[in-house]
C-alpha cells in the first residue's frame, strides 16, 4: 500500500492507478458560514498539470459556494475510498467557464467513467489547483 502523504505533481504509481478506477468520489466545499458542504461527485485527478476537475451544473450548490468564497476560489476537498483504499485531494478551487475547459473536463470525465455526460448547457467545471494529496493506493 502507499504512504499516507503523496506528492500530488508526481504520486506513486498505486496511488495514480486507484485515481484511474471508476469510483465515486465526494467533494467537501464551505458553505458562506463555514459549515462543510459533501457531496457526491465524479473527479477527473490530472498530476501533471496538478489539477482535479468536477463537471457540475452552474446553478448547483457547490458551484456557489465555490463562488462565494471570491476571486481567490474556495479550499475544497475530493475523496474516494474503497475498503482499505483511499484518497484525498486537496486545493483550491475555482469555477471555470470556457468551452474548452468545459469539454477537457468532459472528455476527462468520459475516460475515467466510461461514459460521455449528458449534455447540459449550463455546464461549468470546478477546477482545483492542487496543494496536498494523501491516501493509500
Amino acid at each position: 500500500m502507499a504512504p499516507y502523504p503523496q506528492d500530488p505533481g508526481a504520486p506513486d504509481p498505486a496511488y495514480l492507478s486507484f485515481w484511474r478506477e471508476r469510483h465515486l468520489c465526494t467533494l467537501t466545499t464551505p458553505r458562506p458560514d463555514g459549515s462543510p458542504h459533501v457531496v457526491p461527485v465524479g473527479v477527473t485527478y490530472d498530476p501533471e498539470a496538478r489539477l482535479a476537475r468536477v463537471i457540475a451544473s452552474k446553478s448547483s450548490t457547490k458551484v456557489a459556494n465555490v463562488l462565494a468564497a471570491g476571486p481567490e476560489g474556495a479550499r475544497v476537498a475530493v475523496c474516494q475510498v474503497d475498503g482499505r483504499r483511499w484518497a484525498t485531494l486537496e486545493g483550491r478551487a475555482v469555477v471555470r467557464t470556457g468551452p474548452e475547459q468545459v469539454a477537457e473536463a468532459e472528455r476527462r470525465y468520459a475516460e475515467r467513467y466510461e461514459r460521455t455526460p449528458s449534455p447540459n448547457p449550463s455546464r461549468v467545471v470546478i477546477e482545483i489547483e492542487l496543494t496536498r494529496a494523501m491516501g493509500r493506493g
